[in-house]
Formats: C-alpha cells, structure tokens, sequence
C-alpha cells in the first residue's frame, strides 16, 4: 500500500491544469479593460470545466482507493479534475477581495491538489467535504499574506474607508438617502475625493451566476460549479461574506498592542510595507523579534477570524 501521503506526480498536475483551460488563460491577447479580462478569463476557465464530468460517489471511492493503494497517476488526475468546479465555488466566496479571483482559483487548487494527496477513502468522509477545508485554508493563507493586494491604502482615512464604506453606504440607502461621495465623506469624516478613489479601488461589476459561460452562450456560471443537490442560490456566498470580513478585522485591531498594530498597519496591511529590519529599528527591537510578532500576529488574527465563521474553521478527520 503506497499510502496518502505519497506525493503527486508532477505531470498529474500539470496535465490537470492544462486541461483546465490554463494555457488559455495565458493566452497573448491584450485587453485593455482589466473587468474585460476577468470576466473573460474566468468564463473561458469555466467553459472548459465542461470537459471534466462530477464524479459519483462510487466513482470517487473507486479513483481513491486506486491512488491511496496503487498510486495511480490516472486516478489522481480523476480526483483532481473531477472537484474543480468545488474551488470555483469556494473561492467566489472570497472574491470581493480581490480584484482576479484566478489568482484565488488557482490557490484553492494546489489546497485541492493537497486533499487529494492525503485523503484516505477508508475513513467514511466524502473527499468534498475534506477537500474544502484544505481550498478554503490556502485561499485564506493567500489573502492573510497578501493584504497589500488588495489595495486598502495606508492613511488612517483610507482604512476607515475600507472597513465602513459599505456599511456606511447601506445605512444611508437604508434611510432614504442617496449615497453620495460627499454624504459618504461627511458620515465618516474624510474627504469626498478620497471615497471616490476607494470606490474605484474596491468596485468592480461582480460576475452573475446568471452570466454566459462560453462563448457559444450555452449554459450558466451556475449550471457549471453547481453540482446535483445544489441550489444556485448557495453556489455564491453571502455578499456581505468580505464586508463582514473588513468588520471583524476592524474589532481585531482593538485590542492589540501598540507594537502588533504598527506591525499591522506598516507592514501586513500596507501597500508598501516595512521590512523586518526597518520595523525593529522604529520599534526598538531585532529584526528577530519582529519576525517572532509578525508570526504570533497572524496566528491570532487567523483565530480570531475563524471564530467568527470567517476562517476555515476546524479541519476534519484527516482522510
């Protein structure tokens, strides 16, 4: 018996993100409108997910006993290509963080590609349900170590804005007013040219379940990450699911020290950040010392958002 944790074979990969349409993604055109190239990419994506069926329960029992016992590369492959469509779904959860949700769809596949390598068939758990802690744990690890991505800016007016902006805008909807750069600005004390700048930084037409998939305009983004027992209802996550997430990161900040939130501020959530060095010389401390509260901090901002439903939460049994 090889056992789970023999690692993939390489050419398993590479030939299950070919297949995937990731030759077709780094394609030469050049498209000018960054929404344009988005929504194209992943529909093109989404459109070659056709060509790899869901498998059935007898199916997936049958490809991993093949590969936890044999180490078949072909069942592997099956496995691989066969759950796609389940880090589509997760990783739209996440995607108002993130201008290119590819880049999330491309993280939550190498978590996928690890659940495959250590899923056990004979434990009783479906490899669905194992697999997506491991997408939603590397999506989550993505954003936590990429903060700067997603342009929140460094101002104390700009991180205002990024955590209420829509909570603001809602609220004012709410009472019969229309939400205005400048009401915005005045709710939250900072300048109507700085919430337009957010706006810009933060919106983006998101991309309907409702949307054609392919080109020859068959089916939906819905009909292809939906799976039987599915409600396109539940394909998307809450769209709150990101403010929600801003919220929380907001409540996290107050009760750190003041060394943890210039670390925060300066270097985890910048968009330039501080090196190690140049944070301990303004705090006083080794370079050393700030790699060792730079690790503790994101341990407990990890906790601290999976407590509130917005982490991975715990794993299950290993496979």
């Amino acid at each position: 018996m090889v056992g789970s944790n023999a690692p993939i074979d390489p050419e398993v990969v590479d030939r299950a993100e070919e297949e995937a349409g990731e030759e077709q993604l780094s394609s030469g055109e050049e498209i000018k409108e960054k929404n344009l190239v988005y929504v194209g990419a992943l529909q093109r994506y989404l459109a070659e997910l056709r060509h790899h069926p869901l498998l059935t329960r007898d199916e997936e029992m049958k490809y991993a006993v093949a590969l936890f016992e044999k180490d078949d590369k072909e069942a592997a492959y099956r496995l691989i290509t066969g759950n796609l469509r389940l880090v589509v779904k997760i990783a739209m959860e996440y995607q108002r963080a993130f201008i290119q949700v590819m880049d999330l769809i491309q993280e939550g596949n190498i978590g996928l590609m690890q659940a495959v390598k250590k899923f056990n068939p004979y434990r009783g758990v479906k490899l669905s349900s194992y697999a997506a802690w491991w997408i939603k744990a590397y999506i989550l690890r993505y954003i936590l170590n990429n903060w700067r991505m997603v342009k929140i800016g460094t101002t104390q007016a700009q991180r205002k804005l990024f955590f209420n902006l829509q909570k603001e805008r809602e609220r004012l909807e709410s009472q019969g007013f229309t939400a205005t750069p400048q009401l915005i600005g005045e709710r939250l004390d900072v300048p109507a040219d700085t919430v337009v700048e957010m706006e810009q930084r933060l919106g983006r037409p998101d991309l309907s379940i409702d949307a054609p998939a392919g080109e020859d305009g068959k089916g939906t983004v819905g009909d292809l990450i939906s799976g039987p027992g599915h409600r396109q209802d539940e394909i998307l996550a809450d769209h709150q699911e990101i403010q929600r997430f801003r919220e929380s990161l907001a409540e996290f900040e107050i009760n750190l020290g003041d060394k943890e939130a210039f670390i925060l501020h300066h270097r985890l959530l910048a968009d330039e950040p501080l090196t190690l060095q140049e944070i301990g010389d303004h705090l006083g401390v080794t370079r050393e010392r700030v790699r060792q509260l730079e690790s503790r901090l994101l341990q407990k901002m990890r906790v601290f958002l999976a407590e509130r439903g917005l982490g991975p939460g715990p794993m299950p049994a290993e496979g």
